[in-house]
């Protein structure tokens, strides 16, 4: 939100880094557990949320920022008058309306001093305007803001639309070493019905949801490319901007006033499930942030795949022992080729070859462990997938994505 979105990261090092307008409130409470389609088996506690169902904006839970960011070129002057709670819903409205020197009223919550969080799942449901000039973000920072400044503290946009568009970005800033850098993307949607949007955060990615579908992700594991920031606890911001420089257009004055809704915010622990995820059929992403394909047996298997189909999809089988086997969408079995060859989607069995450990691992992903006591390696999408490394690492490392 700081920043605008001209500097998108590209190549190199950092190419591996990498969701009715006024429809009803649901008159439900949070559940304890996100059930959600999600990057793998996990259980979702509930730590902390706002359903918006009182008559005013929760000040334990939120500070109300008064003034302009003087950041961004933005022209709204934020105060409290400009956040209601009404029909179970938070009700951030921009006005035309002169103030403090400003063109523009509007609002602007954050939870800094008040609730902060290192992982988890954060999640709004939110309906936003169509109108040009309109900036909408739902996003984060560092704690340590004020002590290390900006981008040194990291920064999440866990959602941000501009103008009248379809296309909802995501985004994580920082300084990579020498200065501020960026990483993300965008997909569509209808901004201006409700919608959830997301990102699921741990030790070692942030992945960007609409509605439970991936779209980005964005690698922090190890600190890889002075991504240090992202280990640390962050606090939420919801805001309207006004014009500035990333809708880079005029304000409609003539569909003003106009308001985001936000239905609920809510943030989630995650607890990665543990052991093999038997009798599901599952995609299987590299450290790479690609997909792993079958190849329908045709070939040896890739890590390269951008989207997950048929030939990216396999089933978890039970082969005992606590064992398992993968099948193809083509029926047949992965072979590790014992390690001799690069691995093969192309046997109508399992036996020794085309048994594995499934093995957890503590950031979240999971490692696969042939029957010569070697790791399956994606090498990194650049070749056919071995079984031939003797330690698991980066390239040893995959997430379930469902």
């Amino acid at each position: 939100m700081r920043k605008n979105l001209s500097r998108l990261l590209t190549g190199g090092s950092l190419a591996i880094l990498l969701f009715a307008m006024f429809s009803c409130k649901k008159n439900i409470r949070p559940t304890n557990e996100f059930s959600g389609t999600t990057s793998r088996a996990a259980t979702y506690q509930l730590v902390w949320s706002d359903e918006f169902n009182g008559t005013s904006v929760n000040t334990s839970n939120w500070n109300i920022d008064v003034g302009n960011p003087g950041v961004n070129n933005e022209q709204e002057y934020y105060q409290a008058a400009n956040a209601t709670v009404t029909g179970g819903n938070l009700v951030i409205t921009a006005k035309q309306q002169s103030v403090g020197g400003q063109p523009y009223t509007s609002a602007k919550l954050e939870t800094a001093g008040k609730f902060s969080t290192t992982y988890g799942r954060i999640e709004a449901r939110m309906a936003l305007p169509m109108v040009a000039g309109t900036w909408p973000a739902f996003w984060m920072l560092g704690t340590d803001i004020n002590t290390i400044g900006w981008p040194d503290c990291g920064e999440i946009d866990i959602m941000e639309h501009v103008n009248t568009t379809n296309t909802i970005l995501g985004t994580m800033h920082w300084n990579a070493g020498s200065g501020h850098v960026q990483y993300g993307s965008s997909t569509t949607t209808t901004p201006g019905n409700f919608h959830v949007y997301a990102v699921e955060w741990d030790q070692s990615s942030i992945r960007w949801y609409v509605d439970n579908d991936l779209y980005v992700t964005g690698n922090i594991a190890g600190n890889i490319n002075n991504t240090g920031a992202f280990h640390n606890p962050f606090y939420i911001i919801l805001n309207l901007a006004m014009g500035g420089d990333l809708p880079n257009t005029a304000v409609d004055n003539g569909s003003l006033p106009t308001s985001m809704l936000v239905d609920y915010v809510r943030v989630y622990s995650i607890t990665p499930a543990t052991g093999a995820p038997i009798g599901q059929y599952v995609s299987i992403m590299g450290n790479n942030n690609d997909f792993v394909s079958s190849e329908n047996g045709q070939q040896a298997m890739t890590c390269n795949r951008l989207v997950h189909q048929g030939w990216e999809q396999f089933l978890v089988v039970d082969a005992g022992n606590g064992k398992i086997a993968l099948q193809g969408s083509n029926g047949d079995y992965v072979s590790s080729e014992n390690g001799v060859n690069p691995i093969t989607c192309n046997r109508p069995s399992f036996s020794d070859w085309e048994e594995f450990t499934w093995i957890d691992n503590a950031d979240g992903t999971f490692s696969l462990k042939g029957n010569n006591g070697l790791f399956v390696s994606s090498e990194n999408g650049a070749q056919a997938m071995t079984c031939n490394r003797t330690s698991a690492s980066l390239w040893e490392d995959f997430r379930v994505v469902k």
